[in-house]
């Protein structure tokens, strides 16, 4: 369920700090635990732990992903904050529900960006 009628151009974002603790977290529940990952003075943070910002961002819309593309741009590692800004690029609706396809970029505390992509899939109305 959307609390307002989503248009083409809306932008959603979230920015999230990237712990030590969140990468050791992921690394056991993905069972992904490369010397990159869990040993070392500063970690590299999972390809995936970062895409949990844009999926964080569908998550809120209720959107359902049938596709994902994820360009891992740069690294990210501990201590650092990740903002990720969603563009709504088209939105369909349709007598159930709404097709919307996003685009969406990833970006650094120095703007640079560390992960980009697009993503296409479905609302549900209520």
């Amino acid at each position: 369920m959307i609390s307002k009628k989503l248009e083409k151009g809306d932008k959603v974002n979230f920015t999230r700090h990237i712990s030590r603790q969140n990468i050791l977290d992921f690394a056991q529940i993905s069972e992904d635990h490369g010397d990159h990952h869990v040993t070392g003075e500063k970690l590299l943070a999972h390809g995936l732990l970062v895409a949990t910002l844009p999926t964080k961002l569908g998550g809120d819309l209720n959107f359902i992903a049938s596709n994902m593309y994820f360009e891992f741009v740069k690294g990210v590692y501990e201590n650092e904050t990740v903002t990720c800004v969603g563009h709504i690029d088209k939105i369909i609706e349709q007598s159930r529900r709404y097709k919307v396809w996003f685009s969406f970029n990833c970006y650094n505390e120095k703007k640079e960006t560390v992960l980009k992509g697009t993503s296409s899939g479905m609302i549900w109305k209520i």
